[in-house]
């Protein structure tokens, strides 16, 4: 299936009558930040050793802010691969005693739970993941919710938003860490590479960058 035919199948099953302005926004796609920390740069082999989820509401203004965020610690799957220098990079410490991992299942589960709500309560059809160099993160969760056999996927399966585009065209950074920096958001690099820091911190980003586009006249609430 295409792109433009997913869209139209999306756009055909919404409901008639009022709607949301959510999910006039982004044509009945929810926004839901997400982050990964991992074993590796493959998503088929290396392990998902953390996620997180924001999911992003809008005010009565048509703003957009941060809402609510699930985070947990995941057990490497059997037979993963995990490279040193990726625990070296990120800082995480498979065996610290108060690590309290989950397996991807429960983790997935309970995100996924989480977003099908927020979905719901904004009128929206599905959720589309936003992340800083999304297709990466995308594609782990992808391959964990191929691994778990997990049917109900709540995230479009191949669009995203990617904040280090959008933000190269509104600040001309694309480093997570600059990003902020240039956008006025505070970022402490002592706490980068966590999966719930990296991912609030790109949530505060893409709101600030759609705000400004529609403080900008970028964007005007009407359904076309």
């Amino acid at each position: 299936m295409s792109e433009d035919q997913y869209d139209d199948e999306l756009d055909g099953s919404l409901p008639s009558g009022p709607r949301h302005p959510m999910a006039l926004r982004f044509r009945g796609y929810l926004p839901v930040v997400v982050d990964v920390e991992c074993g590796g740069f493959n998503a088929a082999t290396d392990a998902l050793l953390e996620i997180a989820a924001v999911t992003i509401g809008m005010d009565q203004d048509g703003f957009l802010f941060p809402e609510h965020t699930h985070f947990f610690r995941v057990e490497p799957f059997e037979g993963a691969n995990i490279e040193a220098a990726a625990l070296e990079f990120t800082g995480i410490k498979l065996d610290h005693p108060l690590r309290m991992a989950v397996s991807e299942e429960t983790a997935l589960t309970d995100i996924f739970r989480g977003v099908r709500k927020a979905v719901k309560a904004n009128g929206c059809k599905r959720a589309i993941l936003v992340g800083h160099n999304s297709a990466f993160d995308l594609g782990f969760l992808n391959a964990a919710v191929a691994r778990t056999g997990i049917k109900r996927n709540p995230f479009h399966p191949f669009s995203s938003f990617d904040t280090a585009t959008l933000s190269g065209l509104a600040y001309g950074q694309t480093v997570l860490a600059r990003s902020c920096q240039s956008a006025g958001i505070d970022f402490d690099g002592r706490e980068a590479h966590s999966a719930r820091y990296d991912t609030e911190k790109t949530a505060e980003l893409f709101c600030g960058i759609v705000n400004r586009w529609k403080q900008m006249g970028g964007w005007e609430d009407f359904d076309d």
